[in-house]
């Protein structure tokens, strides 16, 4: 039976044949061109067990690959994370500050006995053309090489001068040992304690070599460390590693923070201005009279660097450039501020102050009012405003200086005066009124605080006002009388706390264009509230005043110079920012014009709060909601109201001012004059003593008084070149005019 039917019938496999080489018809063996395979038969169950173990194996291997690559993946995502990287920065950072020590000592060291810090100075002053800068270091320069010449003689000498003092010196010791053993061998009758001094200081010695070898190993073990954590110090200080090793930049410090003296070094010089970019390429070099300093509070913080410029450009040139510098330093024009060192106290002529700010500081909220719940002010010492670019809290001190704000309508000069009078406010002795020329809520909250309060438009406000400074010009007038009368220069907090009826009076005019810009009143009030700022600094008396407008009608420039504190909001036009900030002020570098319209609402720049030129300050916000009628200041002035000191004038306590009532010129005449014929001119005078208020008066020149007196029927003599107004005539006219009215 053959194989394949056996095949057929068992249904079973059977094992593969293998043919043996067969011979051919020379008997030769022919090999079968057939892969020999060598194996073991193994059982079934044996066949499970390898094939579950390889299965094993496989699985074993799959798992370790994927270990592999999770592995992989979290040192790849931990080696590219940005917290590995500033770890790494920072370490790398940090050794390298040892090196950079070691050459800032090595710098020290070789300046020090070389003529190299010199040469670099007569260097600088020769790029510079500062003639008398330059002799001055030469003189300093050979002064020096003869201090050194002679130190080198003196250390060739050094060696036999010290070897003579040891000599002298050891003698002097032996001898002084025994002397002393002498006196105790006497002292004691015995010859042996002659050499005990001696003996005693060999001892001495032979302890303190012992204490030396026990100190010594630690002290040779960590003078290395210590000379690494000095060089480290040396070089941290320096803080010249690369600028791909300085800090990241974080949310707190915003992107772009780091401000370095190489990146305003290579800002300068892209500044596109002739005479600087000549004299870097004559090798001009800046010097820095304070390298970028880190400045400020949480989050509001910045750079301040002091540079010097070299000859033939002005810290106003670097100013017109501030748009390009603030490009070339990674930064808004808003947070970049040059100013001319040499105007601020104590500073430099020749020198830019740079203030750079981080990166989206001005976007950030200020902080809440910090007297919103609690606390008092005080108008001496300064009330809380705003905060500067800093995160510095910047108060006003009222007393002493009066204020301006100005700027373009809706940019935060209406919540600066609320801000400024809620201080006020909160102060006890303070007396506050406020002129609104306008008829909207403002200071509606403030009312109950307020001695006087009057809103509205019109020539009867601006009557009143003209009125009201008329009382403030008088109150002026009696209290420099008063203060005199007490012995005092000027009003303090203690002399107000004394003298009740010297308290700090804070009067606002918001709004203030409407007042000088009236047509009757406009001249006037302005004459007036020049008069009072410039006489009422030292009594206690303060004016404020807020405008949209920097035009003569709009607000005086001679109440604008004489006031303390300048504060101006975003304005379009140069002519404008020195309208409120005074002239000159846009060519030192002080411009509010580069504050964005809506952007920096709330931002102004303001002169008068410190030593620095000028301050970017963002005013502090008390809420208020125009639907609703909610006004955060009116909880602080209830409790101003339960704080006031006894006797300070509060809402009620201050009648408005009397309108003058029309006048009788000649019965006023009656009053002035006496019996002699006396000139037009001096009556005039006479009457407007006698009627300060009276417009009439003030508004008549010599040439219209005799008009008006002749249409009363008072005929004027004309002597010479003189008017003279006789008391007889003027008399007989006013009893005939007595007369008539009886008649009638």
């Amino acid at each position: 039976m053959s194989t394949e039917h056996d095949n057929e019938h068992t249904g079973e496999e059977l094992a593969r044949v293998h043919y043996l080489p067969t011979h051919d018809a020379t008997g030769l063996a022919r090999p079968v061109e057939a892969e020999v395979v060598e194996g073991e038969l193994v059982s079934d169950a044996e066949y499970r067990r390898l094939t579950s173990e390889k299965a094993k194996a496989l699985a074993r291997y799959q798992a370790y690959k994927r270990d592999l690559v999770v592995v992989g993946r979290v040192t790849r995502r931990v080696a590219t994370h940005e917290r590995t990287k500033s770890t790494a920065k920072t370490v790398a950072r940090h050794v390298l500050y040892v090196p950079a020590g070691a050459a800032a000592v090595g710098k020290r060291l070789w300046d020090a006995k070389s003529s190299s810090l010199y040469e670099r100075q007569k260097r600088a002053a020769e790029l510079a053309g500062d003639l008398d800068r330059l002799q001055e270091w030469e003189s300093r320069a050979e002064l020096f090489k003869e201090r050194r010449h002679k130190r080198v003689m003196d250390w060739l000498d050094a060696p036999f001068a010290l070897a003579k003092a040891v000599a002298v010196g050891i003698a002097s010791v032996v001898a002084l040992l025994l002397a002393l053993g002498m006196v105790l061998a006497v002292a004691d009758s015995d010859a042996g304690l002659i050499l005990a001094p001696i003996a005693a200081v060999i001892d001495f010695v032979r302890w303190v070599a012992w204490v030396v070898t026990i100190v010594w190993g630690p002290l040779v073990l960590a003078a290395p460390w210590v000379a690494v954590l000095y060089l480290w110090n040396e070089g941290r200080k320096r803080n010249s590693t690369p600028a791909w090793l300085q800090p990241s930049a974080t949310a707190g410090d915003g992107e772009g923070s780091l401000v370095t003296a190489d990146g305003i070094v290579r800002a300068l010089q892209h500044l596109s201005i002739p005479a600087l970019n000549r004299a870097f390429k004559d090798g001009w070099v800046p010097r820095f009279d304070l390298t970028p300093t880190r400045e400020g509070h949480g989050v509001f913080k910045g750079f301040r660097a002091i540079v010097d410029l070299p000859m033939g450009v002005t810290p106003e040139m670097v100013a017109d450039k501030r748009a390009v510098l603030a490009k070339n330093l990674n930064r808004n024009a808003v947070e970049v501020w040059p100013s001319d060192y040499g105007k601020e106290k104590g500073g430099k002529p020749g020198f830019v102050n740079l203030y750079v700010a981080d990166s989206g500081v001005m976007d950030k909220p200020t902080p809440d009012y910090p007297l919103l719940h609690d606390g008092a002010a005080d108008v001496f010492a300064g009330v809380p405003v705003g905060i500067t670019q800093r995160g510095e809290q910047v108060p006003f001190c009222l007393v002493g200086s009066n204020f301006v704000f100005g700027g373009q309508p809706g940019q935060g000069k209406s919540n600066g005066c609320r801000v400024v009078m809620l201080g006020a406010a909160l102060d006890p002795l303070a007396e506050l009124r406020v002129h609104v020329f306008a008829m909207n809520g403002d200071f509606d909250a403030y009312a109950p605080r307020l001695s006087r309060y009057h809103k509205g438009t019109g020539s009867e406000h601006a009557e009143q006002a003209t009125e009201h400074l008329h009382e403030l010009y008088a109150e002026v007038t009696r209290r420099e009388a008063r203060l005199a009368e007490i012995g005092a220069k000027k009003l303090t907090r203690p002399v107000a706390e004394k003298h009740p009826d010297l308290r700090p009076l804070i009067v606002l005019f918001s709004e203030c264009h409407e007042l000088f810009g009236h047509a009757e009143f406009g001249k006037q009030a302005a004459e007036l509230a020049v008069a009072v700022v410039k006489r009422g600094r030292k009594t206690g008396v303060v004016l404020g005043f807020d405008t949209q407008s920097a035009r003569t009608d709009a607000i005086p420039g001679e109440l604008v110079e004489n006031v303390g504190i300048n504060g101006c909001f975003a304005v379009k036009t140069w002519r404008s920012n020195d309208g409120f900030l005074g002239d000159g002020s846009f060519a030192a570098g002080i411009r509010a014009t580069d504050l964005r319209f809506n952007v920096d609402r709330g931002t102004m720049v303001v002169t008068g709060v410190g030593e620095e030129l000028f301050e970017i300050v963002r005013t502090f916000f008390i809420a208020v909601d125009d639907d609703t009628g909610f006004d955060a200041a009116t909880d602080v002035i209830a409790r101003a109201m339960g704080q006031l000191a006894p006797g300070t004038p509060v809402a009620g306590d201050r009648p408005a001012p009397q309108i003058e009532q029309d006048r009788d010129l000649l019965a006023d005449l009656d009053t002035v004059l006496g019996t002699e014929r006396v000139p037009a001119g001096d009556v005039l005078g006479a009457l407007r003593n006698l009627a300060p208020r009276w417009r009439p008066y003030q508004d008549h020149t010599v040439p219209t008084f005799v008009a008006a007196l002749k249409e009363l029927g008072v005929k004027v003599a004309r002597t010479g070149n003189r008017n003279l107004i006789d008391p007889v005539t003027v008399r007989e006219r006013l009893a005939e005019q007595s007369t008539d009215d009886l008649d009638e």
